[in-house]
């Protein structure tokens, strides 16, 4: 960073979770730097198959870049593709299972999104032999080391990515974004309340095992115990015409939303079913009855930190913090 000049600051998306961070981020930053965005990307290879569509479950392509395009352009947020127009003094990103090479030479705060998926046989094969950590997806959030800082949702966070390899000198206690001020969730104006929620996963698009009416079976049992009426909220990178189909052949009573606010489905409900997902966190903290692959001690050391929605400002400090290291150091 040079001394009278505000930094260059590269916010990367990528799930539309990730980009709305990113640009509460931002927001927090103010007139302390300037600040570009760009959709998730990658190099080398990778980024050949992005290109050809071989990746558009991911965060490379498809409906999850779309998103974050649709969202950048509709808030006439200034975007850099792939930070090529300039150099930066800090990036910004959601995850770290593809560093990209310009950011691998800058310095770099990684922010975790959500919810990692398990340290399952995968996570401990690809560890073990050093493959690219895209291929156990989230379970290897933070283990690439190339971040100068990295911002967690809590303390249970911290202690969990600590045992999985991280450098707890680099770890920070932020809180998320998104997932700090779950209070406000309450006053929404989705018009039902008093049911079971089963919140989808899109496991299949990622080429993952997944019973799918086994789960359908397990949230009309769930249903049926508090004799409450079922509502599915399908994930949105899944297949919805298939998923639809699914639930109609076994639960044809339940009610199926494609879209809508997720957050305010989980406020009104009295129960939540789902898999390993994001939407546990926001479930934990508003002290909903949860039914998935954690236990309630998990769940409860997991619960995100609740700071009534500061969490981007202080992830906004630990970015001044690190370009302050920098300018020291220069």
């Amino acid at each position: 960073m040079h001394v009278g000049k505000q930094p260059a600051v590269l916010l990367v998306g990528g799930t539309l979770n990730q980009t709305k961070m990113m640009h509460q981020i931002a927001g927090a930053l103010g007139d302390r730097a300037h600040c570009w965005f760009s959709p998730f990307y990658a190099d080398g290879y990778v980024r050949w198959l992005a290109e050809r569509g071989f990746l558009d479950t991911t965060i490379l392509g498809g409906q999850a870049k779309a998103a974050t395009e649709r969202y950048l352009a509709e808030h006439d947020l200034p975007v850099d593709d792939r930070g090529e127009a300039r150099a930066y003094d800090l990036v910004v990103m959601g995850t770290d299972l593809v560093v990209p090479r310009n950011v691998a030479a800058t310095r770099f705060v990684l922010v975790q999104e959500g919810m990692t998926d398990p340290e399952g046989w995968l996570y401990r094969v690809v560890k073990g032999l050093r493959l690219p950590r895209f291929y156990a997806n989230t379970a290897m959030t933070g283990l690439s080391h190339a971040y100068d800082r990295f911002c967690v949702a809590g303390e249970g966070w911290q202690a969990r990515f600590v045992t999985k390899g991280c450098d707890p000198d680099k770890i920070v206690v932020t809180g998320m974004p998104n997932f700090d001020h779950c209070a406000a969730l309450l006053d929404n104006d989705f018009p039902h309340h008093g049911y079971v929620l089963a919140a989808t996963i899109s496991l299949r698009e990622t080429f993952k095992y997944e019973d799918r009416n086994a789960f359908i079976r397990m949230a009309q049992d769930v249903a049926r115990v508090g004799d409450k009426p079922l509502l599915f909220k399908l994930h949105p990178n899944e297949n919805h015409d298939r998923a639809r189909r699914e639930i109609e052949a076994l639960a044809p009573d339940a009610l199926i939303f494609e879209r809508g606010h997720t957050d305010h489905m989980i406020a009104n409900c009295d129960v939540l079913v789902t898999r390993y997902s994001s939407v546990v966190l926001v479930a934990a903290a508003l002290g909903k009855h949860i039914v998935s692959d954690l236990d309630a001690k998990t769940l409860a050391r997991l619960a995100p930190l609740q700071n009534g929605g500061t969490s981007c400002e202080a992830i906004a400090d630990v970015c001044l913090d690190v370009l302050q290291d920098r300018a020291v150091a220069a």
